[in-house]
């Protein structure tokens, strides 16, 4: 599903990403987290080719995706922090969520039977069907959210990217995103997700990957998430409650807001 090797990013004269090394052999759950200005951002817009590393390579899909970075985006849905879209703009939820299909239609284009199909059904998926009509200015946060992974869906993505996407929105959307990414991950799709706060995904992710602009470690979540691990990658105290084969984070900056380059 996606592989790096010795890659490493850098912003002017800081280091963003240093030497990551990973492979996920299958479609799979992955979720990544760490500390502000950890990488995680970066990890992702490398992934889909939005930002060239200055060493190492990078493959996804089995597709180099510094010589085919198009290609490999047509493959994959990306969901952006929140807080860098303008909800603002006069769209309505059917406008945005039909952006995901000019991957498949092409810019300019009229959007046929099928591409309006495939929308709704996107729509349906996240539980925002009888929005369709609506200003998307007129959303809640976590209804903005759930527009975004409908939107990233109506282009039938082999892999599902999402950068924070349980930040500041409410129980229910939360609810049904952790819910449709579960599904979507039994169905096949990979999903690769950016968090500061493992607690609500443990249950459901396949693998964890701690980074803090290095990999730290990159594991199931019951042997990755261990107190030594977690109090390494965030600082100070950090405590592991285990229930059964689930385990649940308590303290250190587990719970933090999201970075600028996170």
């Amino acid at each position: 599903m996606m592989e790096f090797q010795h890659v490493y990013v850098a912003y002017s004269n800081n280091i963003a990403l240093e030497d990551v090394t990973f492979s996920l052999e299958n479609p799979c759950f992955l979720t990544v987290v760490g500390p502000n200005g950890a990488g995680k951002t970066t990890l992702l817009k490398a992934a889909l080719g939005l930002i060239k590393p200055s060493s190492g390579s990078i493959n996804v899909l089995e597709i180099d995706v510094l010589k085919e970075p198009k290609r490999v985006r047509r493959l994959i849905g990306y969901i952006p922090q929140m807080e860098r879209i303008d909800f603002s703009l006069p769209f309505k939820v059917r406008d945005v969520v039909l952006m995901g299909r000019v991957t498949k239609t092409g810019i300019g284009r009229r959007f046929s039977a099928e591409d309006l199909r495939k929308a709704r059904n996107s729509l349906e998926i996240v539980g925002l069907e009888d929005l369709w009509n609506e200003p998307i200015a007129h959303l809640s946060g976590g209804q903005r959210q759930r527009v975004l992974i409908a939107r990233a869906l109506a282009a039938d993505p082999r892999i599902l990217m999402l950068d924070e996407p349980l930040v500041g929105i409410d129980p229910t959307s939360k609810k049904t995103i952790l819910e449709v990414l579960e599904n979507l991950s039994r169905d096949g799709v990979g999903v690769v997700m950016v968090t500061h706060d493992l607690n609500p995904v443990m249950r459901i992710t396949d693998y964890v990957l701690l980074l803090n602009r290095r990999v730290l470690a990159l594991g199931r979540p019951n042997v990755v998430v261990s107190r030594e691990n977690m109090s390494d990658l965030f600082g100070g105290n950090v405590e592991i409650v285990r229930m059964g084969e689930i385990c649940y984070i308590i303290g250190g900056d587990v719970h933090g807001g999201s970075g600028a380059r996170g």
